[in-house]
Order: structure tokens, then C-alpha cells, then sequence
């Protein structure tokens, strides 16, 4: 995806990478070593153990097959979407998350600028559902791999063909559609949590179509001191122990 970024960029770049990718991959790199030293058990590691243990709602009854792991899929990839919802509604949880949308620009580096503490909340979020459900090990595996794969191509500063474009958002997230979704306008910030399925925001209604200012004009990030500090790790990760702001400031 960085590769395609070079080659067909959306929009130039308002504040550029050598000045946020230092911050966003160190943030990346912590992420990973927090989450491995706490939780050394990966979410297909809590699959096989409940799988062993007849525990969660498909072992309980014996269910499995293929269906089992769509229906698996399916309720991880709406229980992300809710995860994401509540992180802007509920005041404690928009204070990690707004670390993700200080961000000054929309890159693939942004799809995993996201605070410590919001992401071993969402790990233990994820690994309750997944215990509860006796989800199958191969349905998070392959849940895993989707959630990643497609935060990254829908961060990414990317141009797909309007008609490819079109097509593809009835079923899953795109570049254009999540990119309204890090909009300065807290209107199109309110939208458009999908991270994969597109199918939660039309139905639930938090679906905009486009930016209000185009894809080329609009702003994306918070204000214009909290994108500056977006930039600095120690700021970054001291930023949801700081006074909380209106979000409408």
C-alpha cells in the first residue's frame, strides 16, 4: 500500500511523511511489545484454548462447519464497528482514539496510529467476544489477517477508478469512503466506522457518501495545535491524560 501511495497518490500530502512516520511506526513498535508482554496469548490462541475447554456459544452446542466461521467473522467484524462507534461517543474512550485522528494526514501509517491503552482495551474486547462466541481458530485467523489488511488499504492515500470505487463500497470499506471519516468537519467524523464491511454504517445510518469539500479539499485531522503535536511520540502518548476538549473546538 505505501508503494501505491507513491504511484497513485489521492491527494498531496498536507504535512508529509519524513515529519509523521517517525511518530506513527514508534507508536506501532510499542503497540506490539506492550500487547505480546501482557496478553502473550494471540486472539487464534484464546480460539484454540476455548475450542479445548468447550467453552463460548458454538462449542456449547457443537456447532461447527463453515457457516459457524462466517457467523464468527461476521459478529468480530461487527463487534469492531461498535468498538469504533462508542470509541467517539464515550468521553474516556475518545481520549485514547483521538490520538488516531490527530493525525494530519490520511496514510497507510495511519491505520496503526493507535494509543497503547486503546489497543490492549481492544485486544480484551475482541478476546471476550471471541471466548464467548467459542468462535472457530481459523475464523479469527482469517479475521485477524482481514482486519489489518484492510485498515491498512483503507488509511491508504490511494486513487481507485470511480466505478471500481462505487462497486467495491457496497461490500467493504475504501480509501474515499473511510477518508471521510478523519474529516475536520465533526459532522463527517460522526460517520463511517466500518473498518471492512460497509454494511454497518448504511445500516445503523452513519453512511456519508462524500466530503462536503471534495476529497481534495477537505481537512482532515482535529485543530491545527493538535496535528502539529501529532507529529511528537511523547505528546501522542500523552495526549488522553490532557484536559479533554469539546470535540466541537
Amino acid at each position: 500500500m505505501s508503494v501505491a501511495e507513491l504511484l497513485l497518490p489521492r491527494r498531496d500530502l498536507s504535512v508529509g511523511r519524513l515529519s509523521r512516520w517517525p511518530t506513527n511506526w514508534s507508536i506501532v513498535v510499542l503497540d506490539a511489545v506492550l500487547v505480546r508482554l501482557i496478553f502473550p496469548i494471540s486472539g487464534v490462541g484464546l480460539a484454540i484454548w476455548a475450542q479445548s475447554n468447550d467453552l463460548g456459544l458454538f462449542n456449547a452446542f457443537g456447532w461447527q462447519g463453515w457457516l459457524v466461521g462466517v457467523a464468527a467473522f461476521l459478529v468480530l467484524d461487527f463487534a469492531v464497528w461498535f468498538q469504533h462507534w462508542a470509541a467517539h461517543k464515550v468521553p474516556l474512550l475518545w481520549r485514547m482514539h483521538q490520538v488516531h485522528h490527530a493525525d494530519g494526514d490520511v496514510d497507510v501509517t495511519t491505520a496503526l496510529r493507535f494509543h497503547p491503552l486503546e489497543i490492549l482495551l481492544s485486544f480484551v474486547w475482541k478476546g471476550l467476544l471471541i471466548v464467548a462466541l467459542g468462535a472457530p481458530p481459523e475464523a479469527v485467523l482469517v479475521f485477524e489477517i482481514v482486519l489489518n489488511g484492510a485498515a491498512m488499504f483503507n488509511h491508504a492515500n490511494v486513487t481507485l477508478p470511480k466505478p471500481i470505487d462505487a462497486v467495491l463500497r457496497l461490500i467493504i470499506v475504501t480509501p474515499d469512503m473511510h477518508r471521510v471519516h478523519h474529516s475536520a468537519d465533526w459532522v463527517e467524523t460522526d460517520s463511517n466506522y466500518g473498518f471492512n464491511l460497509s454494511i454497518w454504517d448504511r445500516l445503523f445510518r452513519t453512511y456519508i457518501d462524500q466530503p462536503a469539500k471534495g476529497h481534495l479539499g477537505m481537512t482532515i485531522g482535529l485543530s491545527d495545535d493538535m496535528t502539529a503535536g501529532a507529529r511528537k511520540l511523547p505528546w501522542s502518548l500523552m495526549l488522553p491524560f490532557r484536559p479533554l476538549r469539546s470535540r466541537r473546538q
